[in-house]
């Protein structure tokens, strides 16, 4: 779909969209919630903590890094992961303007 076929131009609300698909697996908020517990954790940690594999964390990492969900810090060879929460608020904030102008469209129907 394109953007003038979803009836927004809205680049905050593309935003929202993106992370809104990132956010679609279970496996990715599994990984989100743990993050968000430890405040900021190692990616081994990550993946034998949660019983995965490496290779399939790291996509998912990756996923959510594009998305720009977590952010990564390097300290030596350790990668370690947070969350990015002012991208999530704005994102939030994105999509309820969203729905309110969506709800105001359908109560004038």
């Amino acid at each position: 779909m394109r953007k003038s076929d979803a009836g927004t131009e809205d680049p905050q609300l593309e935003v929202a969209a993106g992370i809104l698909r990132a956010l679609t697996h279970p496996l990715r908020m599994k990984i989100l919630a743990f993050i968000d517990q430890n405040d900021k954790i190692n990616v081994n940690k990550i993946y034998n903590s949660l019983g995965l594999e490496q290779s399939i964390t790291s996509q998912h990492l990756r996923i959510l890094r594009t998305a720009d969900l977590v952010v990564p810090q390097r300290d030596g060879k350790f990668i370690f992961y947070s969350i990015n929460y002012p991208r999530m608020t704005t994102s939030v904030a994105a999509i309820n303007k969203f729905l309110e102008r969506s709800e105001m469209g359908t109560e004038a129907e």
